[in-house]
Order: structure tokens, then C-alpha cells, then sequence
């Protein structure tokens, strides 16, 4: 009986960095396009159809304050759906929505919860709001986490960060994204995270 593969998930091909062409063995590579909705349906469609053993997404986030800094790698603890307009009074969730999903799968760097917002944050005064929940920021966690908890399959997410986030944040992450993506699928291969 073959093994059931695990899958290997990125936004867009850059953060694989060259995986999808040559995948582990063992490992199934996709990705989920850009955005929580894009990768939330693309991340359902993809287990009802691979059934994997487990799920890794990979990825870059930027960060909000001094804890990280470029080029530094984490896992996700959970992926919290935020909001500055809620966080800052301007709308609010019914309490009913869930905003928490934690990660039901280890990742091999140090461990930080990870906010997932509606658009990139482009101001200091956001960053430091949008901190007191979360170290990072990303685009796609949620969708991830909710797909595979609703279809019983155990993640997690790695993250490179590539930029501080705030008003240069779109430069920075150009400027670093390519070579943060190459060492994290670099630093991944050697610890033996694909065996």
C-alpha cells in the first residue's frame, strides 16, 4: 500500500523556492494563490482531493515589532483573524465568528502567534496596534488553518520574515522576499523537516 502523501503549500511559486519543480519525496507541492479567501478554497479543494497525511504551508510574513527581524524564520502557534477597523472600534465581529486557529501540527522554528489581515498594514500606529496580538503578519493563515481543522488534518506554518511592517514595508519585502524564501526551504531541507 503506497503511503499517504503529506502536501506542501505556498501562496505563489517564489516562496516554494524551486519545490514545486523537484518535491520531496514523500510530499505533494501546491499553492493557494494570494489572500485568506483564495487559499482557504484552494486549501479545501486540495485535501478533499489529495487527502493528505498532514499539511506544512511556507511562506513570508512581515513584522511588527523588535522581537523579529528579516530574515529570521518562525512557526505559527494559531492565526488570528484581525482587523484594524475592530481592533480600533470602526466594526466589530459577531460573537460567533471564529477569529482563532490554532496550529494542531509542530513546526521547527520558535513559535509566535501570527495575525491575518485584510490588507497589508501600511502604517507604524497599526503595526503597534495589530502587536499586542501577534508577532507577524500574513495573508493567508486563516484560510489555511480553517481548511485543514474543518477536514481533520493536522498543519502548520513556517514563515520567513521579509519586512518590517509599516510604510516601507511593500519595499522591503521586494527587496528581500526572493532570498528570505530560498533560506527558509534551504534551512527546512537540512533539518530534515521533508523526511
Amino acid at each position: 500500500m503506497t503511503p499517504t502523501p503529506a502536501l506542501l503549500l505556498a501562496a505563489f511559486p517564489p516562496e516554494l523556492a524551486g519545490l514545486d519543480a523537484c518535491p520531496p519525496q514523500g510530499w505533494r507541492v501546491a499553492c493557494t494563490g494570494v489572500g485568506a479567501l483564495a487559499a482557504a478554497v484552494a486549501t479545501a479543494r486540495l485535501l478533499a482531493e489529495l487527502t493528505p497525511s498532514r499539511v506544512l504551508f511556507v511562506g513570508t510574513c512581515g513584522a511588527y515589532d523588535d522581537r523579529l527581524q528579516a530574515g529570521d524564520f518562525i512557526s505559527a502557534s494559531e492565526a488570528l483573524a484581525l482587523s484594524l477597523d475592530v481592533l480600533e472600534g470602526r466594526a466589530y465581529r459577531p460573537e460567533i465568528e471564529v477569529t482563532r486557529w490554532p496550529a494542531t501540527a509542530a513546526g521547527p522554528f520558535p513559535a509566535h502567534p501570527v495575525a491575518v489581515t485584510p490588507g497589508v498594514t501600511r502604517t507604524v500606529a497599526g503595526a503597534k496596534l495589530l502587536a499586542r496580538h501577534a508577532a507577524a503578519e500574513h495573508l493567508e493563515l486563516t484560510g489555511i488553518f480553517a481548511a485543514c481543522q474543518a477536514a481533520g488534518i493536522p498543519c502548520a506554518a513556517v514563515l520567513a520574515v521579509a519586512n518590517r511592517v509599516g510604510p516601507e514595508a511593500q519595499t522591503e519585502w521586494r527587496a528581500n522576499h526572493a532570498r528570505v524564501s530560498q533560506a527558509i526551504i534551504a534551512a527546512l531541507l537540512a533539518g530534515g523537516t521533508f523526511a
